[in-house]
């Protein structure tokens, strides 16, 4: 079926089935280790790549092939290419594309688990990195040098919602014969397409807004299909895989992702108006707000504020602490995307393993509290966050 004219709404409901002869209505569940081959020959072929199918589910299977193809159809992208997590599809694009020698500009304000990744591990490969500013390009500039291959961003940012300008980084990346690589986890393809905006490659945890339950991992990486079969390589080789399960799983959350990131932004929006006119809260970071300071920039990449909502409180750690053990509708977790609301404190938790002096480097603040805005309704958020605020006793 050609997408070619259709909406990203169509899309996500109807692109990309592996339908079998049974025509069922639903996305079949493929849960096998490996395909059977009609002859010796037919085997043959199919491990030399002179015709396409199935073999083993380390290389592909029907249910991973959808999921991947639909994500790419909603990036719009050639091709797309599953992992097992976000993170195994940010370390599979850095080891398929870096090698030892090689030199990588990113932002330092990042997911703290990429920030360790970039950090403790890539440098073991012999792989250069430079950290500079989220917003200021001129820092992008003067980190280039001769060996730098890749530019690395995750915008907006975790969790302060700091933007990156794609377009601007795609030309500092290309005119170097760099790469730029956008993490597009806390938008998804519903309200952001970094290819399009000039970036070479989308990488996002499917963990994410995509399933939208909480229920299984995932990764999806999105881009050209030279630099995916490049990436291709070195997963199926590695066994980073997406299993068949979560694939499945993932292709029903593609099915519902627009009309729940309409609704999560709306609530988002709202939450974030309402904690701008408490009292206990020092700053509210949300690309949503009128006020946000790159709301140029957030109308030109965005197509929505996002359901990540972050808020700084009077007191530091304890006074978060406080707020956190006081709310009874958010769930005390750190993940997000999910249509039940969340709530962690990322000095401790997501950017916990990070040194006190990297995190305020990256103006994580021990106040800040990250929401993920769900579903619930927006009236019993605001009162619940109304009634933990007024327990800080600092």
């Amino acid at each position: 079926m050609s997408t070619l004219h259709l909406h990203p709404e169509t899309i996500a409901i109807r692109g990309a089935k592996e339908q079998t002869s049974y025509n069922e209505h639903n996305s079949a569940l493929f849960l096998t280790s490996s395909f059977m081959f009609d002859s010796a020959e037919a085997g043959a072929a199919l491990f030399a790549g002179s015709v396409t199918g199935y073999t083993y589910t380390r290389t592909n299977n029907p249910n991973v092939a959808a999921f991947q193809a639909r994500v790419a159809q909603l990036e719009q992208a050639e091709a797309g290419l599953a992992a097992s997590t976000g993170m195994a599809a940010i370390n599979a694009v850095f080891l398929a594309l870096l090698k030892a020698g090689d030199h990588l500009v990113a932002s330092k304000s990042l997911f703290g688990t990429t920030i360790g990744l970039l950090n403790n591990i890539l440098p073991r490969f012999g792989i250069e990195v430079t950290l500079v500013s989220q917003t200021d390009t001129d820092e992008w500039q003067a980190a280039m040098r001769p060996n730098t291959r890749m530019l690395f961003v995750e915008t907006p940012s975790n969790p302060l919602n700091e933007l990156a300008d794609i377009g601007k980084l795609a030309e500092i990346a290309h005119t170097n014969q760099a790469l730029l690589v956008v993490d597009n986890s806390f938008l998804s393809p519903a309200l952001q397409q970094p290819l399009v905006l000039g970036a070479d490659i989308s990488v996002q945890s499917a963990t994410k807004a995509i399933d939208g339950h909480g229920r299984v991992m995932g990764g999806v990486i999105c881009g050209s299909e030279a630099l995916i079969n490049e990436i291709f390589q070195h997963v199926r080789t590695t066994g980073e895989v997406l299993a068949p399960f979560n694939a499945w799983v993932l292709l029903s959350g593609l099915e519902t992702l627009y009309v729940r990131m309409e609704k999560q932004c709306a609530n988002a929006l709202e939450v974030a108006q309402f904690l701008s006119t408490q009292p206990q809260v020092v700053a509210v970071h949300y690309t949503g707000l009128a006020n946000h300071p790159q709301k140029a920039l957030v109308r030109k990449q965005q197509q929505g504020g996002g359901i990540v909502v972050a808020f700084e409180v009077k007191g530091g750690e304890q006074a978060a602490w406080q707020v956190i053990d006081a709310l009874t509708l958010f769930s005390k977790t750190g993940n997000l995307g999910d249509v039940k609301s969340t709530v962690t404190h990322p000095w401790t938790t997501t950017h916990g393993r990070m040194t006190p002096e990297a995190k305020l480097d990256a103006a994580i603040q021990p106040g800040l509290i990250r929401l993920s805005i769900g579903l619930e309704h927006a009236v019993d958020l605001k009162a619940d966050l109304a009634n933990a605020l007024k327990v800080i006793t600092m």
